[in-house]
């Protein structure tokens, strides 16, 4: 861009373009840095290792299912409440009806699933978790 503070004077490329080249750069050699130590276990060996993949086909074997069975249960009350409004007003006694039974009932199935895998968990997932941890060497600190 021109200066139009002086018209007249002589302009110059660079700095028409702002790119003026830089003062004092040297040009810097990459220094070549040792490989890097591992640090901790090698994931990659743990989760494609047999004992990993045990337990996650143990996991699996509780968790699907049981997602299943509550996405079911869970989805069945909701199509109820949406279309079958006279089962669900239905009064068993007093003022509770069959709806509120039902609703209730998702609470206390979330604290049965809860309860069954923390269950599953102590008894058959926690045991390999140790052996693994043991077997790679990954104990507590």
């Amino acid at each position: 861009m021109p200066d139009v503070a002086r018209p007249y004077a002589a302009s110059n490329a660079l700095e028409d373009t702002g790119q003026m080249p830089a003062l004092f750069v040297r040009e810097r050699q990459p220094t070549p840095s040792p490989p890097p130590r591992p640090t901790g276990p090698d994931f990659d060996r743990i989760q494609h290792g047999k004992e990993f993949v045990a337990l996650r086909k143990t996991f699996r074997r509780f968790v699907f299912p049981m997602s299943l069975l509550f996405f079911t249960w869970y989805m069945m009350f909701v199509l109820l409440a949406a279309y079958a409004h006279d089962l669900m007003s239905r009064k068993v006694w007093g003022e509770v009806n069959v709806g509120i039974l039902l609703g209730l009932g998702q609470f206390a199935s979330t604290i049965l699933i809860t309860i069954a895998y923390l269950k599953f968990a102590n008894k058959r997932l926690d045991p390999q978790v140790e052996q693994l941890r043991a077997a790679v060497g990954a104990g507590e600190r």
